[in-house]
């Protein structure tokens, strides 16, 4: 049986994923007594943090050094675009949030930190590294949204239902795959120590996903308010 790089990734990253499925925020999700306020401010952070991810497959399909490969980010741009951010704004809309409003939404520090972080090490390297970097995304987004829809009566709530459903569909679980199939195909025959650097990529990528559900649960934005419009303000 071929061992796959992705199994390699699982040995390292399992202990970190099964921290999400503890964590408050994830765990009231899916159980359905997380706090509106705090979804809502996860939702218009999630949607910034989106449109950098998107810029990451356009990267991706630039890069590309084959017409296959391209087209897979190309599709994942499409269901990121198309699928994943829409249902960022039929939820906006039940909040009463416009589509500008929600596009305007200041990225926060972890969401600038995380996005920073995967677009700094898509451009240093190669299609290999914007593969490590959108890894931990697109599959421990599966990961949970799959765990989550085992749970009693996750599937069918009136209002976290949508999240639960999508992110464990069969089209999600189709773009993860993707992602998990490239990583696979770009890690065969390369020395160690090129491996190394893609395993280091999808860790880092998978603290960043915890400190989102932290920051999400905790309504972070930015640790001091600096200024107003009009006036300098010093920290008290």
């Amino acid at each position: 049986m071929t061992n796959l790089f992705t199994d390699r990734l699982w040995n390292r990253i399992e202990p970190i994923w099964k921290s999400y499925l503890e964590h408050p925020f994830v765990k009231g999700l899916g159980e359905g007594w997380l706090e509106k306020d705090k979804f809502k401010h996860y939702m218009k952070q999630d949607y910034v943090y989106l449109i950098e991810y998107c810029r990451l497959f356009a990267l991706g399909s630039a890069k590309a050094q084959d017409l296959k490969t391209m087209t897979i980010f190309a599709k994942l741009l499409h269901g990121t675009l198309d699928m994943e951010m829409e249902l960022h704004r039929q939820y906006a809309a039940r909040f009463g949030i416009s589509h500008d409003e929600l596009e305007a939404t200041e990225a926060g520090a972890t969401t600038t930190a995380y996005t920073s972080y995967m677009l700094n090490i898509a451009q240093l390297g190669g299609i290999e590294n914007v593969v490590a970097s959108v890894l931990a995304c697109a599959w421990s987004y599966s990961f949970i949204g799959k765990e989550l829809a085992s749970w009693p009566g996750a599937i069918d709530h009136e209002f976290y239902g949508e999240w639960v459903k999508m992110y464990s569909s069969d089209e999600f679980t189709e773009l993860a795959e993707d992602c998990m199939n490239l990583i696979n195909e770009m890690a065969e025959g390369k020395p160690e120590r090129e491996l190394a650097k893609l395993e280091e990529i999808v860790v880092k990528t998978s603290y960043f996903e915890y400190m989102f559900w932290d920051m999400a649960e905790k309504q972070e934005e930015w640790p001091v308010k600096l200024y107003t419009q009009s006036r300098l303000i010093k920290p008290m």
